[in-house]
């Protein structure tokens, strides 16, 4: 199994192109399910708790994933007083609206969850128990994406740097899929290659396309997407599945990059980021594009780290280009 910092680049010229070809979702947001009047009374506000959200019997067993397991990550005793270790312009409207959305869908039926370790395997190692795949599902048979938090590899920042991320990919068609992992860069790639290889090896029930597929990051989570994205799963004990037909990166310093060939990607920081310098990023979608990998940066002024999607910031509208820059690859 690979480990990181990654030391055998050049061995990997034989791994897959990154050719992408098929369907692009449909333009037009899918409107979230609607609320009937006898469910409003269990409609979410700001003034909501959160622990009661947590505790929310229409999660089941997955609820206490939704915020942060290592709780000393997080603060506020509301969802609109959450603030989340190394964020910025966290935008309770949006952590409503989630909230909502997925108590929503779990009262219509939908699965929203999905373990991607057995139980055995739970067992042998606990931590992989505090891991899986939180699933916003689009239009049947459109492409995925798979959205990874940041949190230093402390904890995951999920409500802020993938769950959005997550839904908005939704409204647009796409299924997205928001990874909840064990801390450590390590573990967390190898999280991340056994959710790509769980979601390769349930497509047909799931409902989405494996073709062209994409990997969002925040912070320590675009590490994660850009590892997958330069090695692939096998790389980090996931099945021998094709690299990433995107990576799309927020705010970090990663800087290696596989000299045999990167997916297409598209990156974002703000200017004024203390924790990931603009520059770094900058420096590697240069190397990247000297290589001829598609590419796109954007750094944003006055901008720190961890805006999420930008809302209200210099940012707003960078989700738009991503997704933008995504469909680019899925119809080249």
């Amino acid at each position: 199994m690979q480990s990181i910092p990654v030391y055998l680049l050049a061995a990997l010229a034989s791994l897959c192109l990154f050719g992408c070809g098929g369907r692009t979702a449909a333009s037009e947001d899918i409107p979230p399910p609607a609320i009937s009047e006898t469910e409003e009374e269990s409609v979410v506000t700001v003034n909501t708790k959160i622990t009661d959200v947590i505790a929310d019997p229409v999660f089941g067993d997955y609820g206490r994933l939704l915020f942060p397991v290592q709780d000393d990550y997080y603060r506020g005793e509301t969802l609109g007083e959450l603030s989340l270790t190394y964020y910025s312009h966290i935008d309770p409207d949006k952590t409503v609206e989630i909230v909502n959305s997925l108590k929503a869908r779990a009262g219509a039926g939908e699965n929203l969850f999905y373990d991607i370790y057995t139980d055995a395997e739970k067992a042998a190692d606990p931590a992989k128990a505090d891991t899986g795949l939180f699933f916003f599902k689009g239009e049947e048979g459109a492409p995925f994406a798979i959205c990874n938090a940041g949190g230093a590899f402390a904890y995951v920042g999920a409500m802020h740097d993938s769950f959005p991320h997550a839904l908005e990919l939704s409204k647009r068609g796409y299924n997205a899929f928001a990874l909840i992992y064990r801390p450590g860069a390590q573990t967390a790639c190898e999280d991340l290659a056994r959710a790509i290889s769980f979601v390769f090896a349930n497509g047909s029930e799931l409902g989405v396309s494996t073709d062209c597929y994409s990997l969002w990051g925040g912070s320590a989570g675009a590490r994660m997407a850009a590892y997958l994205g330069s090695l692939g799963p096998a790389a980090f004990g996931g099945d021998d599945l094709p690299r990433p037909g995107t990576v799309v990166m927020q705010y970090t310093g990663h800087s290696e990059y596989n000299p045999n060939g990167e997916p297409p990607t598209f990156a974002c920081v703000g200017d004024s980021d203390g924790i990931a310098s603009w520059r770094t990023m900058e420096r590697r979608i240069e190397a990247l594009s000297a290589m001829g990998v598609d590419t796109e940066f954007h750094h944003y002024p006055g901008l720190g780290h961890g805006f999420g999607l930008g809302t209200g910031t210099a940012a707003e509208g960078w989700f738009d280009d991503a997704v933008a820059f995504w469909e680019k690859q899925i119809n080249p």
